[in-house]
């Protein structure tokens, strides 16, 4: 049982498109395009596709050549525990604060580094795909936004916490989990920024509902840019370590704990209703990072 959770509340700032006020037609069709970026900044998504007999091989490569991404801005890097991405595919995230531009040229680099080749032999096949961290990841202070992660390249939360340690399963791995939670939205230039606009208004409940573990935090909210348009990824950061406890906590158990929690948030029960009529699917990931990954 959690004893007291210390958390600033979550506010809003103001004069952002996204406020609290209902948003006219002209002001949706507006928030279509270049309005739902936070930055100029881009995200990188990519996945490899391994043969089974070349996880553990490619993992090996990637943990020893790890100081090669260092010359990228590496987010994340892991491999699916469980859900909608296949399990034997390697994920890459990376957070590039000046763009396309940045992008090409850091990528260009790397390809021509041989050491780089070690790779070839484990990947079946690869993608790439483009998005842009919706403005509600600056709009709220709770939201760390991906380039905490690349600046900081470090595990542990940000916050700290006063809880009942005892009250919560523990995981010598001193790693987190990363859920990956994936809205397909229908066709329209209007539905991301109707998305946004209601999701903003309910996130609040959510995150400060009674009972949610105290290592939850929202990474991120990613919009697609290029690739599967009208895409969005709500990414959550669940058990690992915490800041002033020599100890960690079971990411499955803080996701299952938070998710529970969230059932009795109204609004955010709600908001959820309003989703689902923008949505066509939704499906969820759970990941596992690597010891080289930034967010773990």
């Amino acid at each position: 049982m959690i004893i007291a959770r210390v958390a600033s509340n979550l506010w809003r700032k103001s004069g952002t498109l996204f406020s609290s006020l209902p948003l006219s037609k002209a002001e949706i069709h507006s928030a279509a395009g270049a309005n739902i970026r936070a930055s100029s900044s881009i995200v990188e998504l990519r996945q490899y596709q391994l043969h089974p007999t070349q996880t553990s091989v490619y993992t090996q490569n990637t943990i020893q050549l790890a100081r090669l991404h260092k010359n990228l801005p590496l987010a994340f890097v892991g491999f699916p525990e469980t859900g909608a991405i296949a399990l034997n595919t390697a994920v890459h995230v990376y957070h590039y604060p000046g763009g396309h531009v940045e992008r090409l040229d850091k990528r260009s680099a790397l390809a021509s580094n041989q050491e780089m080749l070690k790779y070839s032999g484990s990947v079946n096949s690869e993608s790439s795909e483009i998005f842009v961290e919706a403005p509600l990841v600056t709009d709220f202070d709770e939201i760390t936004g991906l380039k905490y992660w690349v600046d900081n390249d470090r595990s542990g939360a940000r916050r700290s916490f006063d809880f009942d340690i005892e009250e919560h399963p523990k995981d010598s791995s001193n790693t987190c989990i990363i859920e990956l939670r994936k809205y397909q939205l229908k066709l329209g230039y209007d539905t991301v920024p109707k998305f946004l606009h209601i999701y903003s208004d309910a996130l609040p409940s959510k995150l400060n509902a009674n009972g949610t573990h105290p290592t939850t935090e929202l990474v991120s909210i990613l919009v697609s840019d290029v690739g599967r348009l009208n895409t969005v990824y709500e990414v959550w950061k669940h058990g690992g370590e915490i800041v002033g406890h020599d100890t960690s906590f079971c990411g499955l158990h803080a996701m299952e704990m938070s998710r529970q929690a969230s059932r009795g948030a109204t609004e955010w029960r709600n908001g959820i209703m309003r989703i689902a009529e923008l949505a066509m699917t939704f499906d969820t990931t759970i990941l596992k990072p690597l010891e080289c990954s930034p967010l773990r």
